[in-house]
């Protein structure tokens, strides 16, 4: 039994932890693109009940990271590169927005508090680990989003982030990506909180995210060759029996 799968019931409500879990198998690539996920079996897993697992799918299902299919019930999102392309192109024009408005509308201490962050990058990101990357990309989105001042562009970023987290884990894995990701970030910000430049910013941002995409779409097929071709020819297959009852 994996400790840290364990469901502590004393915790946080047991339907975020079942959420948590079955994202983190998602993101990390244990429940693959077209798992179909079965309630019986989920509630064997995490020895919760079905009305639980009903509501973290449906969670999921809001974030993208599952759909339900007709005939088959909910499974995990399968993207075309299609897909993935256009997913990218509007995220890539929002981020520039985002950027832009940072550069018009943001505080001074809001620029302070970026040009921080950026000085973090070196010890958070270029030597941390994938759980540093990602909360110091978090705390990134979260700053320039609150500068920009936009809520409306904010609600819409923060559903594309939730739709394409498993993406997002690849620049964080990838140690090829590592040092590209640190110049980008530090040429957005420069932009964005130094100069005040809202035209860099905007090509900054849409710059970050194209690179993004492109690592996405070749990342996606890479690790789901099997996956995508065999969902062609044959049925969507069960999810996979592991332990992760309490202890």
């Amino acid at each position: 039994m994996r400790r840290d799968a364990n469901i502590e019931r004393q915790a946080a409500p047991l339907r975020q932890q079942v959420v948590r879990l079955i994202r983190e198998d998602i993101l990390n690539g244990a429940l693959q693109p077209g798992r179909r996920l079965v309630e019986g079996a989920l509630c064997e897993e995490y020895a919760v009940s079905r009305t639980v697992i009903r509501e973290a799918l449906r969670q999921l299902e809001s974030e993208h990271l599952i759909q339900v299919l007709p005939n088959v019930g909910p499974a995990v999102t399968v993207l075309t590169e299609d897909e993935i392309k256009s997913i990218y192109v509007v995220r890539a024009t929002l981020e520039g927005l985002a950027g832009k408005l940072f550069a018009l509308n943001a505080t001074a201490e809001q620029c302070q508090d970026l040009l921080r962050l950026r000085d973090r990058l070196d010890k958070e990101y270029r030597h941390g680990d994938v759980g540093s990357r990602e909360e110091i990309k978090a705390d990134f989105y979260r700053q320039l989003l609150d500068g920009a001042g936009n809520a409306m562009l904010t609600e819409n970023l923060r559903s594309f982030h939730a739709r394409i987290a498993v993406f997002r884990r690849y620049a964080f894995i990838d140690p090829e990506r590592i040092e590209p990701s640190i110049a980008e970030l530090e040429t957005i910000i420069n932009a964005a909180a130094r100069d005040r430049d809202p035209e860099a910013a905007w090509a900054g941002c849409e710059h970050h995210i194209l690179l993004a995409g492109e690592l996405a779409i070749m990342e996606y097929s890479k690790r789901n060759e099997g996956v995508l071709s065999a969902r062609r020819d044959k049925p969507i297959s069960t999810s996979p029996e592991r332990s992760k009852k309490a202890g």
